[in-house]
């Protein structure tokens, strides 16, 4: 009862503090009311707050640090990352799932990446599109890039949802790539992969959104063929 009690509380806290932030128009950066101050407000124990804190922390709602007053964190992708890499490895989702997700995702992307981005955004997509095709030869390089190509088109659409989980994919992703670039055996398999994404880069730096979905699409569609090659579903 006394655990079930003190959870209660803590649940109490989480929801007073959040709502403070709320209330209050707390930004990234600003500063909480200290331990002391909360748990006399609030009418509990510095333990509670300590514990609400903890977890808000867990959440990347605010940032804890030795010796400091707590502040708004500034959003990340990390619970999500966590999440996902969790659900994937307890058999609650599959890698297909994920991948139809962000098939569902990264076409609305390029989407957007075509009519927003700006030259410099334009030019990064190529410059890493040119530099996977550099790094054939060293996969470890490859992957790197491959992760930042979609990530500057997730900048590129100006929607920073998109930002938030085209990261919160790459925990996985790191761990499917290389299995996934291995089961292309053969060099048109590879250079596919590398083609398709060129062509994805020039029809966002063209402003043409139809030709980049149509990209993408295909990218998904041998990604996933790649991993059911290699007995990933």
């Amino acid at each position: 009862m006394e655990n079930a009690g003190t959870s209660g509380l803590v649940s109490g806290a989480i929801g007073a503090i959040s709502r403070h932030i709320r209330e209050k128009e707390l930004m990234p950066g600003d500063k909480l009311p200290s331990e002391a101050i909360l748990s006399k407000e609030l009418n509990v124990s510095r333990t509670v707050v300590r514990e609400a804190f903890r977890s808000l922390a867990a959440m990347r709602i605010i940032e804890l640090a030795t010796g400091k007053r707590a502040t708004v964190a500034q959003i990340d992708h990390g619970a999500m990352s966590l999440m996902i890499e969790h659900g994937v490895h307890t058999d609650q989702i599959n890698i297909q799932q994920i991948y139809d997700v962000r098939r569902t995702i990264e076409t609305r992307i390029v989407t957007l990446a075509s009519i927003r981005r700006s030259d410099t955004e334009a030019a990064e997509i190529l410059d890493l599109a040119a530099q996977m095709r550099r790094s054939m030869d060293d996969p470890a390089a490859l992957m790197e890039h491959d992760l930042a190509f979609h990530t500057a088109l997730a900048r590129a659409s100006r929607n920073p949802v998109y930002s938030l989980l085209i990261g919160a994919f790459q925990g996985i992703t790191r761990q499917t790539w290389p299995i996934g670039w291995k089961s292309r055996s053969t060099q048109a398999s590879r250079d596919l992969m590398l083609v398709t994404h060129v062509e994805i880069a020039r029809a966002v730096a063209a402003s043409d959104p139809q030709k980049a979905v149509a990209a993408m699409s295909l990218h998904f569609d041998e990604s996933v063929r790649a991993l059911l090659t290699a007995g990933l579903s």
